[in-house]
């Protein structure tokens, strides 16, 4: 029985495949010819980016590009016609275009000069390709090619530029296999009409996704996204399936949180018959929108001290430029170049603000790009976390603390000021006051910032003692910001010998001591030095991100937690607490009372002052934490030629001011301090 089934299923089976295959096969092989199977990729939405409170900083925007299909466009038999006509129709409607060729746009032909990496490893694939002389000179190339392409030699030299131009996008893309090329991208509509109205089977209109900022804020931190532009680049991400051309993060959270915004493409494949008509789309794989990244930053904040900064420095070069007018030009002061504010939450880690200046727009960053690079005032730079800056002063509580705990010193220590320090010969600083500051303890001296007891404790203990300090507060080391950022140094004998070759003298001790010489650290660095002082000696790693979700918003795929990286023993010894004094009396009655003496809400603060060889006005650097008795908030203020730490105070009040307002309590982040306006 079981022998008679199969053999009838095996009979079935066998006539139906004859019938198919023998007697009906001409009429299949008809229906099917002419068919094109082309694939595709389906871009994969990134991922937004948001502040704490869910205002969206970056998100992808779904917008319209123009595409050419390859094979169908060789099909028509009319190629060239079909480019010229598509690139007419983009000049026409100021549309820009896709032609990457690195050829000079008109005669005398000549490859570019500022040939980039990628289109060089393009080029050189193309002309191994087709078996040109690796030698082949730009006219020789072009005239080659207008030959292979059929351009008309009646047509003028420009244009069949530009159809070499189109040809070559197309052609490169299989010679390197990567995806399909879109000729226009983000078109407008008199654009598609045009394309529309031509009905040229080969050319479609697609939606995509394009990048859009929604804020004029944060530009450092949320950073920009690119083309990946290099071999060396896309080695870095052809592992995790990338294409060559795809965007990628170039800077800020775009880049630091690249591997949760970026999402997974999908494919179709479309099949086509020989009119250009659709007859069939497969979908190989559903495109994976990437997940959203909500920093740590609070918009508001972010505002506050972008203006807090911008105000501090054009103020300060308002008033110079009105001093500069009444002397000669070699009297003349420097302006403020620059400088960067960074708002820490003291017991988390969170960045709650990071503002650089001058800054720039993300919205029109890529047509501005080649001025903003070539900006002596390097808008581009992110001075908040790659800037390294001499901490002065601010830096004497790293070294009051070394002092105590190796013992140099002890909380009841006195030393008296006697304006010049003269235990060296060769070198005799001497203290920033012209009159002496008497007889003052550990917290007496980072009051009144005297230079001379920290001159003499710095002398006692050594410059490893005072280095030792340093990196327990995170200085001299990357805070761990998920963005890019600096690690700077703190001054050592090693730092010295490798970096110029020089021995260590007394001198750098003594300028270790006080902040100065090598100590070269990150605004980012300061402001969480700061909030390890506030906090009682938690130094956490800095952060930018609050939480993650998926595409959709609906799972939380990552909580961020606080991250401790060490924790500055302080229970049985007391020596931070003698820190946080001295720093409120620096705000009560000490070289910051003019502006916080009276302030609504107790703060402790440090100015500092930092002395150029090449500058005619010193750096300002100031950093405070508030409120004094229950700190929530840590800032770091430098302005380069800013003048003084008590110069530009006023930024971090400013700052202040937007934080303990009753907006920001009733938004829920911040701790009820009962001191509200």
């Amino acid at each position: 029985m079981i022998f008679i089934i199969i053999a009838g299923l095996l009979s079935i089976y066998g006539s139906t495949l004859y019938r198919l295959q023998i007697v009906e096969g001409d009429s299949y092989v008809e229906k099917n010819a002419g068919i094109v199977a082309s694939d595709s990729v389906v871009y994969a939405t990134r991922g937004s980016i948001l502040d704490r409170n869910g205002t969206i900083l970056a998100a992808d925007e779904t917008v319209y590009n123009v595409s050419i299909n390859r094979l169908q466009m060789l099909n028509s038999g009319n190629a060239n016609e079909i480019v010229y006509t598509l690139i007419q129709d983009a000049v026409s409607c100021g549309t820009e275009y896709t032609d990457t060729f690195p050829v000079t746009s008109s005669a005398p032909f000549d490859y570019l000069a500022d040939m980039s990496q990628s289109q060089r490893t393009r080029l050189d694939a193309y002309i191994k390709y087709f078996n040109l002389s690796k030698n082949i000179t730009a006219p020789q190339l072009i005239e080659w090619m207008r030959e292979h392409y059929r351009i008309s030699y009646t047509m003028a030299p420009a244009d069949a530029r530009k159809i070499i131009g189109v040809r070559y996008e197309l052609e490169i893309r299989v010679i390197v296999n990567t995806t399909d090329y879109v000729f226009a991208s983000d078109v407008d509509v008199d654009f598609i009409t045009l394309v529309l109205q031509r009905n040229f089977g080969c050319v479609t209109v697609e939606t995509a996704s394009v990048r859009r900022y929604y804020t004029d804020l944060a530009a450092h931190v949320i950073g920009v996204t690119g083309r990946i532009s290099s071999e060396e680049e896309f080695a870095l991400y052809k592992d995790k399936g990338y294409d060559i051309n795809d965007y990628v993060g170039k800077t800020g959270a775009e880049a630091g949180f690249e591997d949760q915004l970026h999402g997974i493409d999908g494919s179709v494949t479309t099949y086509t018959d020989s009119s250009g008509a659709v007859t069939g789309v497969v979908v190989n794989s559903q495109a994976q929108a990437g997940n959203n990244v909500y920093l740590t930053i609070d918009l508001n904040l972010q505002k506050a001290a972008e203006a807090a900064l911008r105000s501090t420095i054009n103020s300060i070069n308002a008033e110079r430029e009105a001093e500069n007018a009444k002397v000669s030009e070699d009297e003349a002061m420097d302006l403020a170049e620059g400088g960067a504010v960074v708002l820490m939450d003291v017991n988390t880690g969170e960045v709650l603000a990071m503002a650089s200046y001058p800054t720039f727009d993300l919205s029109t960053y890529r047509i501005n790009a080649g001025v903003l690079n070539s900006d002596p005032a390097k808008p581009l730079f992110n001075r908040a976390t790659q800037g390294t800056y001499n901490p002065g002063s601010t830096f004497k509580m790293v070294t009051a603390y070394a002092a105590l705990h190796q013992g140099s010193i002890t909380p009841l220590t006195t030393i008296y000021d006697e304006h010049t320090y003269t235990a060296f010969p060769d070198y005799q600083p001497s203290c920033w006051s012209p009159v002496s500051h008497g007889m003052l303890d550990v917290v007496g001296a980072l009051c009144y910032s005297c230079n001379y007891f920290f001159y003499t404790i710095g002398d006692w203990m050594g410059a490893r003692a005072i280095s030792n300090a340093a990196l327990e507060f995170g200085l001299g080391e990357k805070t761990g910001l998920e963005i890019s950022e600096v690690s700077g140094h703190a001054a050592t004998p090693e730092y010295k010998q490798e970096a110029l070759n020089e021995g260590w003298w007394s001198a750098d001790t003594l300028l270790a001591s006080i902040g100065q010489g090598h100590n070269m650290f990150t605004p980012v660095q300061i402001a969480n030095y700061v909030a390890t002082i506030a906090n009682g000696g938690t130094h956490y790693a800095a952060t930018l991100l609050k939480y993650v979700t998926s595409g959709d918003y609906s799972v939380i795929v990552e909580n961020n937690s606080p991250e401790i990286l060490n924790v500055i023993e302080d229970e049985e010894t007391g020596f931070i607490g003698l820190l946080q004094q001295g720093m409120r009396a620096v705000a009560s009655k000490g070289t910051a009372s003019s502006v916080f003496k009276n302030y609504k809400v107790p703060v402790a603060a440090k100015t500092g002052t930092v002395q150029s060889d090449t500058k005619k006005v010193n750096t300002g650097v100031f950093v405070c934490y508030a409120p004094a008795d229950k700190p929530e908030i840590a800032i770091a203020v430098v302005v380069e030629n800013g003048g003084s730490g008590s110069a530009i105070s006023t930024c971090a009040r400013d700052i202040m001011d937007a934080y303990f307002t009753k907006g920001a309590e009733s938004a829920g982040l911040y701790s009820d301090n009962g001191l509200a306006d």
